[in-house]
């Protein structure tokens, strides 16, 4: 991070006098105070802790400084807000470092979209990218802030959980391109409808520049936010760019595309993963990233862990994990996906389903709706766990002989997740296929984890 102390002061408008410090350059930013080192800028945040409480901390680990909002007696810069000096610090960084900033938003897509483009990037520029999912007004100044001396490229992914989380992230980012992978029902509860989820994710464009790129998808819930500035491109069947001879296997897809000459290979499966893939090779050649490189880059391509993986259960099994984060969008992509491969020889397929979070008043009607996915002639038994799965146990019990459907609950009073896994564990054998698919906060990850042996 190539700022001075005084440097700081200066732009944040420092409401102390920092003169009497030495005007040192400073190594990086932290607001974890265990992560300080010596030289670090300290951030103390206000979270379930304040930030503040951990200020002699930091400075016992080494920190050159901190911001705060209170005289300390440490070497400091008075400011209004610790908040808005690290995001002030971090759009003047990008200012003063002139790198191309590339955003991607979107409900379902966003961070393997943003792991492609950067693997792509990266063949030809020096390229930093959003770790983990720190895509949010505090992640994602803090991945400016640690962004390596020399970056070329910097792609940041942008999440919302309310209407203007996009806008705020855009201003301070300002980025060149911007590209929205789709319009689902990610965070619900927070929002009217999925108008407004369109309105919110389109605010991407809110701080690019005119002659800035944005990929959008064919999407008529979009149609009233396309911005009049930017140069604007759909994707989707019939569109500006688009997919062909999409073949899928077990664990790989290949493809073409209406805009390079070769066909794109990936070591991952569902079909969405090929529009992501699309999304990121449009923008890299546009950035002047050879074909060639495109295409030997996303035949190695490392994705960010616990995304849609194939694993292996210790009794033989096969597992596809994807238990990130879900909302209906996304469960019926992997349900399609998974009903549409071929069965292993004396082998069945097994759906384990959780919760969807965040889906406000109408979570039980869209959890319901899974049904239209769920098909008893290719997936032969299904474990449910969760409060809303309820309603997907209903019309299941109607389709599926009622020995293959099982519901275990999860409330405020009651959790059954230790049947669930005994259940499950009970019924998988070694030629089967399982797909476990919920939010995060539903831990199937432990389920994925006993089934491997770990």
């Amino acid at each position: 991070m190539n700022v001075t102390l005084y440097e700081i002061a200066e732009l944040l408008q420092a409401k102390n006098d920092v003169a009497q410090y030495e005007n040192v350059r400073l190594n990086k930013a932290e607001f974890d105070s265990r992560l300080i080192e010596p030289g670090d800028l300290f951030l103390p945040l206000k979270g379930e802790r304040d930030g503040h409480d951990f200020i002699a901390t930091a400075f016992e680990n080494g920190a050159a400084v901190t911001l705060t909002e209170k005289t300390v007696d440490f070497p400091h810069i008075l400011v209004d807000d610790v908040l808005a000096g690290m995001q002030r610090l971090a759009q003047y960084y990008l200012e003063k470092t002139g790198v191309d900033v590339f955003a991607v938003t979107g409900s379902n897509g966003k961070t393997t979209t943003k792991d492609m483009l950067a693997q792509l990037l990266s063949t030809t520029y020096k390229t930093y990218k959003t770790q983990g999912n720190y895509n949010n007004e505090i992640g994602l100044p803090y991945t400016v802030l640690h962004m390596p001396e020399g970056t070329e490229k910097l792609v940041l992914e942008m999440g919302q959980d309310h209407l203007g989380d996009i806008h705020l992230l855009s201003e301070l980012a300002r980025p060149k391109v911007g590209i929205v992978t789709l319009i689902g029902e990610a965070h619900l509860e927070f929002f009217g409808s999925r108008k407004e989820i369109a309105q919110g994710k389109m605010q991407i464009a809110d701080g690019m520049p005119e002659d800035g790129l944005l990929l959008v998808p064919a999407d008529k819930l979009i149609n009233d936010f396309l911005p009049q500035k930017q140069q604007l491109v759909r994707f989707g069947p019939d569109q500006d760019i688009y997919l062909t001879e999409l073949k899928e296997e077990k664990e790989s897809l290949t493809f073409k595309t209406n805009f390079l000459e070769q066909a794109l290979k990936l070591p991952v499966t569902g079909k969405y993963n090929a529009t992501n893939a699309m999304l990121a090779s449009y923008v890299a050649k546009a950035e002047g990233v050879p074909e060639a490189a495109i295409g030997q880059a996303l035949e190695n391509l490392v994705l960010t862990r616990n995304r849609t993986e194939w694993k292996k259960a210790s009794n033989g099994a096969d597992i596809l994990s994807d238990v990130y984060n879900a909302n209906p969008t996304a469960m019926r992509l992997i349900l399609e996906t998974f009903s549409s491969l071929p069965v292993n020889p004396n082998g069945r397929k097994l759906a384990v389903l959780a919760d969807m979070k965040e889906l406000g008043a109408d979570s039980k009607h869209m959890h319901g709706a899974m049904i239209t996915s769920l098909n008893p002639e290719l997936i032969s038994e299904i474990f449910l766990y969760g409060q809303d799965m309820s309603s997907l146990y209903s019309y299941a019990q109607e389709i599926f002989p009622k020995e293959k459907v099982h519901y275990f609950l999860k409330n405020e009073t009651t959790d059954q997740f230790d049947d669930l896994l005994a259940a499950v564990k009970a019924s998988l054998q070694p030629a089967d296929q399982i797909l476990l698919k919920g939010s995060n906060s539903m831990n199937l990850a432990k389920i994925v984890e006993e089934l491997e042996g770990k």
